[in-house]
């Protein structure tokens, strides 16, 4: 049996080079966090993304976990590069697991696309904050739950965290 405790030394993060994320998305999934963030409207955030995969589409902000990262620092890095945002973690509530499968990829190469193990995590904001666009998204914006379930801009993979709403 594998004693998880004692592996809990923390470790720096590693960003992999370019080609060698060519090669692990070719290969292998990725693990990633999104980030499901409501304000007190009930309205989530999303983003209109600029890169592959789902380029084109409204999605809530995300990233994938780095090597030697555990989940509370993804989570919190995402937050902060991709909203500008100083989140703690266990102010969030995991609503599940989820596979996204794409045909394309980050690097634009043929032949491969992209498969994601995705942690979906929700959080309610009740105050008001400016975003800080990153190089992902061209802009966000606020939409409610009949916006983003009738908009075809809006990718299924992110319509599907509020279909399973009640």
């Amino acid at each position: 049996m594998i004693n998880w405790s004692a592996m809990n030394t923390k470790r720096t993060p590693e960003k992999l080079k370019k080609n060698e994320l060519v090669q692990v998305v070719k290969l292998a999934p990725l693990v990633s966090i999104d980030l499901i963030i409501e304000n007190s409207k009930g309205q989530a955030l999303l983003g209109m993304r600029k890169n592959e995969p789902a380029r084109g589409f409204w999605f809530v902000p995300g990233g994938r976990i780095l090597k030697n990262e555990r989940i509370q620092y993804a989570f919190e890095r995402v937050a902060k590069d991709e909203l500008g945002l100083k989140i703690s973690y266990d102010k969030a509530e995991c609503v599940g697991v989820f596979e996204h499968i794409y045909k394309t990829n980050f690097a634009k190469k043929t032949g491969f696309g992209t498969h994601y193990v995705v942690l979906a995590h929700r959080l309610k904001l009740d105050c008001d904050f400016n975003i800080i666009s990153d190089n992902q998204h061209s802009e966000f914006v606020w939409f409610n739950k009949q916006q983003i379930l009738k908009n075809k801009k809006v990718h299924a993979n992110t319509r599907a965290y509020f279909k399973q709403e009640k």
